[in-house]
C-alpha cells in the first residue's frame, strides 16, 4: 500500500450502482478514509493500517495527528480541513476528551459520516451515558453519520474496504454471508470462524454502543448488497425495532435470511406487567414471537449461527422440508436418526416405489430406508452414490440432500476422491440443493477446498448435530416463506391514552366488553344486598366474587366462594362481604359477582400485553396455577388468525388435554382459535392506552367455551 493510495480501480464485488442509492453508501462502502489519531506508537494505527494492507484496500488513505507527521507509510495532517479532498470516512480513535472536537473538525472539511472506535461511553455508566448523548447532539447538529462509538468498525470485504481493526482472516473467500454483531470480540470470533468452514464473508461489523446508526440500519443496507445471501447477526438488543422490523420485511420479500443470535435470554426486559401475563411473556419470548412473526432465525450458539447462515447462502429457500440422508456409515446414519426429533429436523420415510427402485440399486444385506445406509459398497463401486444420490432426491417430500463423506483437511491424508467425483457428478444432476456432511467439526483448509474445487462438490457441514439443526431451521425459514407477511403493530411512543374507550373498571365490564367482541362469558349478576340475593334469577350451585377496583387476587382476601346453593346466596353474600373487609378495610367493593358454578373441563389463560418495544402480544397458556407452575405457553404478535393460534395450540405442552385425553371430550379447536383470535381483536380495540387484557381461565369443556374471568390494567400516565 502505497503512502497515499489514490486508485480508480474497483474495490471488488460486483456493480455498486444500486447499493449507492443506499444513504450510508459512502460509510459502508467507502473510496476514501481519514484515520483520525493515528500514530506510529499506537496499537490501533497499527491494526487498522495491517487491515489496509491485507484487504488490498484500493481507496485513498491519510492520517491525522497532533504534530500532522506521516504513519506507517500514509500522508499525515494536523487536521481534516487540511487534507483537501473529499473524504467519505473519518475513523476516529483519539482519546475520550478530544472526540467531539475531532468530529467538529471532520464536520468542518465536509466529512459526513465518522466512525468511533474510542470508549469510555455508556458501556461505563450513567457519567458515559451522559457523555455519549453529548456525541449524539454534537453528531445531530453537525449532520453527520456517526457509527459507535465503542465500536471495532466494519470491514466490508466484497469491496476490499476495511474500517476497522477487526483483522482479515486470509485468504479471503468467495463472500456468502454478513456478520453484524454488538460484540467487537464476537465479530472476530464469528468472522474466523466462519472462514474455518469455509464460509467466505461479505462484510463485519462490529456495531458498539450505536448511539446513532445501530444493527438495523447496516441490516437495512445489506438487504440489497448481491454479495450477501445471509446475514448473521449476534445482538443482546434491538435499539431501533421499526428499522430493524421494516429490514427483516424486506429480506423475507428478497429471499435474503436473517440468523440471529440473541443473548441474554434468561433476562426480562422493562417492567413486569401486574398481571401474569406481563410475567410470563418476558422480553425474550416476546423477541421469539417478533422473530416468527418477521421470518427471523433465532439459534442458540455461535456456531449455529454461522453454520445455519452458510447453509442458507448455500442453498436459499429449501422446495420441502425433508432431509434424505446418504451415508457409508451405519454409524452416520444411526446419529441423523437419533439426532433428527430433538433438532425438530424432517427425515421423512421414503414411499414404496422409492425403495423399491433403491432396492435395485444397492446391496442385498443394505437398508434403503432413510437414512440411507449404502454401505462399503460405495466404496468399492463409487458410481452407485451416481445413481442413489438421484433416487433419494427425487422422492415426495425431499427438500434437501446431505451426503456424508470425509474429505481431507492435511495432505496426505486417507481420501476417496473416486467417491467425492461420484458425489459431485451426482448431485449437479438433482434439481435440489445438497450438502457434503462430515461426521465431527473440523477446521476446513486450502487441502479442503482445493478438493471441493476439483470435484465440483456442494456445500459442506461439519458436524452431524450441527447440520441437523441447521437443516431445521432452514425448512422453517422456507415455510413461512410461503406465508404472506402481517405487519407488526410497533407502539408509537407519541400516543396516549385518547379517545372514547371504556372504563373497564371491573371484571365484569371487561366480560361485557368481550362479549360484545364475540367471545362467549359466563352468565353472572352483580348484587350488593340482601334483597338483590334473594331475588337472584340464576340457578345453583353458584360461584359468588368479591367486585372491586382494588382487589386483583380475590382468593388472598377470602373473596371467593364455591358451591353456594341458590338458597345460600344471602347469608354467603354476608358471610363473604365481612372476610373481605377485615383483610381490605381499604378496599371499594362494588358488590358480589354471582354466576354458575362451571366444573370439569380445561382453563386457559389468554392474556395480551402491549410490549414497550414490539406492541402488542397474545399469550396462550394452561390456566389457574399450572399457568405459573409450568409455564407452559405460546405467544405471538397481533394480529392473529385461526392459523396463527391452531399454531399456537399446538406449541403447547399440554395440548392432549383439548384432544379428548383420558376419555375427555375432545375440544373443536376451530372454534377455540376464533374465541381467541376475538380476544385479541377485542383488546386491539383498546388501543395504545392499554398495558394488558387477561382472560384466566377461558374454560374449555370439551365444544363449550367461556370466558369465567377477565381483568384489564391500563398503562400508568406520567
Amino acid at each position: 500500500m502505497n503512502a497515499s493510495i489514490d486508485s480508480s480501480r474497483d474495490n471488488g464485488g460486483t456493480d455498486d450502482a444500486s447499493r449507492r442509492e443506499h444513504p450510508l453508501s459512502k460509510l459502508f462502502r467507502p473510496r476514501s478514509i481519514v484515520l483520525v489519531g493515528a500514530t506510529e506508537k499506537s496499537a490501533w494505527t497499527g491494526f487498522i493500517m495491517q487491515n489496509l494492507r491485507d484487504f488490498v484496500f484500493g481507496g485513498y488513505v491519510c492520517a491525522v495527528n497532533r504534530n500532522g507527521v506521516d504513519v506507517m507509510g500514509v500522508k499525515g495532517y494536523r487536521s481534516c480541513r487540511d487534507i483537501g479532498r473529499d473524504i467519505d470516512v473519518a475513523f476516529i480513535f483519539v482519546p475520550q476528551p478530544a472526540v467531539i472536537e475531532a468530529l467538529e473538525d471532520a464536520a468542518a472539511a465536509g466529512i459526513r459520516n465518522a466512525a468511533i472506535l474510542t470508549s469510555g461511553y455508556a458501556e461505563t455508566g450513567e457519567q458515559g451515558a451522559a457523555l455519549q448523548q453529548q456525541l449524539l447532539d454534537k453528531a445531530r447538529e453537525l449532520q453527520m453519520n456517526i457509527w459507535g462509538p465503542n465500536s471495532l468498525g466494519y470491514n466490508n470485504v466484497s469491496a476490499r474496504a476495511p474500517v476497522s481493526s477487526v483483522p482479515a482472516v486470509l485468504p479471503l473467500l468467495p463472500p456468502r454471508i454478513a456478520i453484524v454483531s454488538q460484540s467487537g470480540a464476537t465479530a472476530s470470533e464469528l468472522n474466523e470462524f466462519a472462514h474455518s468452514q469455509n464460509i467466505g464473508t461479505s462484510f463485519v461489523a462490529a456495531t458498539g454502543n450505536e448511539a446513532q446508526l445501530s444493527l438495523a440500519d447496516v441490516v437495512d443496507y445489506l438487504v440489497d448488497d448481491p454479495d450477501t445471501r445471509a446475514i448473521a447477526v449476534f445482538a443482546e438488543s434491538i435499539r431501533n425495532p421499526a428499522m430493524f422490523a421494516a429490514a427483516a420485511a424486506r429480506c423475507r420479500e428478497r429471499n435474503k435470511p436473517i440468523v440471529m443470535l440473541k443473548i441474554g435470554r434468561s433476562e426480562l426486559a422493562g417492567e413486569v406487567a401486574k398481571a401474569h401475563t406481563g410475567s410470563l411473556a418476558g422480553n425474550d419470548k416476546v423477541f421469539d414471537a417478533v422473530c416468527a412473526r418477521l421470518g427471523v432465525i433465532r439459534v442458540n450458539s455461535v456456531e449455529d449461527l454461522i453454520v445455519t447462515a452458510g447453509l442458507l447462502a448455500a442453498t436459499g429457500p429449501l422446495p420441502a422440508p425433508g432431509l434424505a440422508f446418504i451415508s457409508i456409515s451405519g454409524g452416520a446414519c444411526t446419529l441423523v436418526a437419533d439426532g433428527a426429533e430433538a433438532a425438530g429436523t424432517s427425515v421423512p420415510a421414503f414411499p414404496k416405489e422409492t425403495t423399491d427402485l433403491l432396492k435395485t440399486l444397492i446391496a442385498d444385506f443394505a437398508s434403503s430406508m432413510n437414512p440411507l445406509d449404502v454401505t462399503g459398497a460405495a466404496v468399492r463401486d463409487p458410481s452407485l452414490l451416481e445413481r442413489l444420490i438421484p433416487v433419494a432426491a427425487a422422492a415426495p417430500g425431499i427438500g434437501i440432500v446431505g451426503v456424508n463423506m470425509g474429505i481431507p483437511t492435511v495432505e496426505g491424508a486417507v481420501a476417496l476422491p473416486a467417491g467425492l467425483a461420484a458425489i459431485g457428478r451426482a448431485v449437479k444432476s438433482i434439481d435440489k440443493p445438497a450438502l457434503l456432511v462430515l461426521t465431527t467439526v473440523k477446521t476446513l483448509t486450502d487441502v479442503t477446498r482445493r478438493f471441493i474445487a476439483e470435484h465440483q462438490l456442494p456445500h459442506v457441514v461439519c458436524g452431524i448435530d450441527p447440520m441437523l439443526r441447521a437443516v431445521a431451521k432452514a425448512a422453517w425459514w422456507s415455510q413461512r416463506l410461503t406465508s404472506p407477511l402481517k405487519p407488526l403493530q410497533l407502539p408509537n411512543v407519541a400516543t396516549s391514552r385518547t379517545g372514547a374507550v371504556p372504563s373497564l373498571a371491573n371484571e365484569r365490564a371487561v366480560l361485557d366488553f368481550l362479549a360484545n367482541h364475540g367471545v362467549p362469558v359466563i352468565p353472572a349478576q352483580v348484587i350488593r344486598s340482601r334483597p338483590e340475593a334473594q331475588s337472584l334469577r340464576l340457578d345453583g350451585p353458584l360461584v359468588l366474587k368479591v367486585l372491586s377496583p382494588d382487589i386483583t387476587h380475590k382468593t388472598e382476601v377470602g373473596g371467593v366462594r364455591l358451591n353456594v346453593a341458590a338458597s345460600d346466596v344471602a347469608a354467603a353474600l354476608d358471610e363473604l362481604l365481612t372476610t373481605v373487609r377485615s383483610h381490605r378495610p381499604d378496599a371499594h367493593i362494588e358488590g358480589v359477582i354471582a354466576s354458575p358454578m362451571r366444573q370439569g373441563g380445561v382453563e386457559l389463560l389468554v392474556g395480551v400485553r402491549n410490549d414497550p418495544t414490539w406492541g402488542p402480544t397474545i399469550t396462550i397458556g394452561f390456566g389457574g396455577v399450572l399457568v405459573e407452575l409450568l409455564a407452559d405457553v405460546a405467544i405471538a404478535t397481533l394480529p392473529v388468525d385461526r392459523a396463527d393460534v391452531l399454531d399456537m395450540l399446538s406449541r403447547l405442552r399440554g395440548r392432549k388435554l383439548l384432544q379428548g385425553f383420558r376419555n375427555s371430550a375432545a375440544t373443536d379447536l376451530d372454534r377455540l382459535a376464533d374465541v381467541i383470535v376475538n380476544i385479541g381483536n377485542a383488546a386491539l380495540a383498546l388501543g395504545p392506552a392499554l398495558d394488558s387484557l387477561e382472560v384466566n381461565p377461558l374454560l374449555v369443556r370439551g365444544n363449550e367455551i367461556e370466558a369465567l374471568d377477565g381483568l384489564v390494567v391500563w398503562r400508568s400516565v406520567e
